[in-house]
């Protein structure tokens, strides 16, 4: 989590904390082998101008109960951006990574950088959980969805076990930067791990590990500090201060100083809602 109580990913926590408020919910532990948890957003902008909220997604594929009908997101591998308006919420479960590839039955690389129906996944019963997660008379969620994965599940697949330690690896440890060391720590070669990445996650482990290293940079910048560039491009891995600000400046659209600079302007609200990471 970032200082301010946002989860890694969420740009400009601070002034997201100001239009939505985010509630993380934990599955079933039945379901919590494949889910990491439910996050419910909350937004009430009447009155307000739209709200373009702009995340820097991690390597997890999400089933979303939204407005006109319930989706399956894959792993956006470029910059996440919701307009939000009015009034409203939406509920997404966050797949563990590898864990969507036995309910989907294909490799969740074709999902990258898309949304489908999740009808196609999970039958017209997921448009009508929509409707009731998103009911006015809907008052526990997260129950309804439980229910709703419960007798879905697939059997547990070893190697998507295998596939989420070695993406929680990588995020854990942002100062890894090489997939050659990587799958030579796993003992494995660079063409299995990019397969299994494929087949399991959706993204390349190449952009796993620039996206933890990213997340972290994003997070210092957003701590409202003085940001030492050349010292954090160094912790991260990159071979000098001008490699960092490329990378970031591709990803978020801004340099990392200007990102910097325009958290320093933004006042933290008194209390920070919870984002899901």
């Amino acid at each position: 989590m970032d200082s301010s109580g946002l989860g890694r990913g969420v740009l400009h926590p601070a002034r997201a904390a100001e239009a939505v408020r985010v509630e993380r919910r934990a599955p079933a532990p039945a379901v919590a082998r494949f889910v990491e948890f439910y996050w419910l957003v909350r937004w009430d902008l009447r009155g307000r101008p739209p709200y373009e909220q702009k995340v820097l997604a991690h390597p997890n594929v999400h089933l979303v109960f939204e407005a006109p009908r319930a989706r399956v997101h894959g792993v956006d591998r470029s910059l996440f951006v919701r307009r939000l308006e009015g009034a409203g919420h939406v509920l997404g479960v966050k797949f563990r990574p590898g864990a969507f590839r036995s309910f989907a039955g294909h490799p969740v690389a074709a999902l990258a950088d898309r949304s489908v129906p999740a009808a196609a996944y999970f039958g017209p019963e997921a448009d009508r959980l929509d409707e009731d997660v998103l009911g006015e008379r809907s008052r526990d969620q997260a129950a309804l969805v439980d229910a709703f994965l419960l007798p879905r599940l697939p059997a547990p697949d070893p190697v998507a076990q295998e596939v989420a330690a070695m993406v929680e690896r990588i995020t854990g440890t942002p100062d890894l930067c090489r997939v050659d060391d990587l799958a030579r720590e796993l003992g494995l070669t660079v063409r299995r791990l990019q397969r299994l990445f494929a087949e399991y996650v959706g993204a390349s482990p190449k952009w796993v590990l620039r996206r933890a290293r990213l997340h972290e940079a994003a997070e210092r910048a957003d701590a409202g500090g003085a940001l030492d560039l050349a010292a954090l491009a160094a912790e991260l891995g990159y071979a000098d201060q001008a490699h960092l600000t490329r990378d970031f400046t591709a990803a978020v659209g801004t340099s990392p100083a200007r990102y910097a600079d325009a958290a320093r302007r933004v006042t933290p609200p008194g209390s920070a809602a919870v984002r899901p990471a």
